[in-house]
């Protein structure tokens, strides 16, 4: 994908869409619309929910809840602060053990030794990636990404959309890919049971991309794919009230 999380750009500059392209100013009012993303769980395991952000969005997000198999949790999207924007991804993180603050460790998605928060990278893992711009007029833009890595299958669907197909559509799937994952890219957590697909050349076209996009054309597989002519990588919902992200068995 067009490093949606590396870039200082609205993803509609990447894609070749106009966009308002209004800077506020500090004192400027800013939009009324705050987004909130449920989070649903539909792994059959415990997740742990992961965030980081952009180097451009200043607010990471902490709180971040825990969800057993088959709960949800809402939480809201830090948006409205100057400079009006978040732009980051979330994922599950899975496996984890030990006490928060001090031992805490995940078998995949591990960001830190914090239960409701990251303060390392990740390791590669499935996201769900968001752009909430509210100077863009296009956005919120969305999408999700198995660049880095398959852990599990998301779905990313609009709340109170009011748009029509392609916009405000839902985008990745339901279906478990890990049976489609190359021999070469298999792997396990750290726990040595929690199974991944690890993508080893984000940056082309490869057997893992290849197989992953043929069943699922409405995520990302590999960096590049938003070039490609007829992609259904990404998507934007101008009028919502935020988005639910279901994370599914595998």
């Amino acid at each position: 994908m067009r490093k949606l999380l590396a870039v200082l750009v609205p993803l509609a500059l990447l894609l070749g869409i106009p966009t308002t392209n209004a800077v506020a100013s500090e004192d400027a009012q800013a939009p009324a619309t705050i987004h909130n993303v449920t989070f649903v769980n539909q792994t059959g395991q415990t997740i742990w929910i992961g965030a980081a952000v952009n180097a451009d969005s200043s607010v990471n997000m902490s709180g971040l809840p825990t969800l057993a198999n088959g709960q949800s949790a809402t939480v809201t999207i830090p948006e409205g602060a100057w400079p009006y924007h978040w732009r980051g991804k979330f994922f599950g993180r899975q496996g984890c053990t030990g006490q928060s603050g001090s031992t805490f460790k995940c078998a995949v998605g591990d960001c830190g030794p914090y239960a409701d928060r990251c303060t390392l990278g990740e390791q590669p893992t499935s996201l769900a990636e968001f752009n909430f711009d509210q100077n863009d007029g296009l956005a919120p833009w969305y999408n999700v990404s198995y660049v880095n890595a398959f852990s599990l299958p998301i779905t990313i669907r609009a709340n109170n959309a009011q748009g029509g197909p392609p916009e405000c559509e839902t985008m990745g799937c339901a279906e478990n890919l890990l049976p489609y994952c190359p021999q070469v890219n298999k792997r396990v957590g750290t726990n040595g049971t929690t199974p991944y697909c690890l993508n080893l050349d984000r940056d082309n076209k490869t057997a893992y991309s290849n197989a992953l996009s043929s069943r699922c054309p409405k995520a990302y597989a590999w960096s590049k794919q938003d070039a490609e002519g007829g992609n259904q990588t990404v998507r934007q919902c101008r009028n919502c009230s935020g988005f639910t992200v279901t994370f599914h068995g595998v």
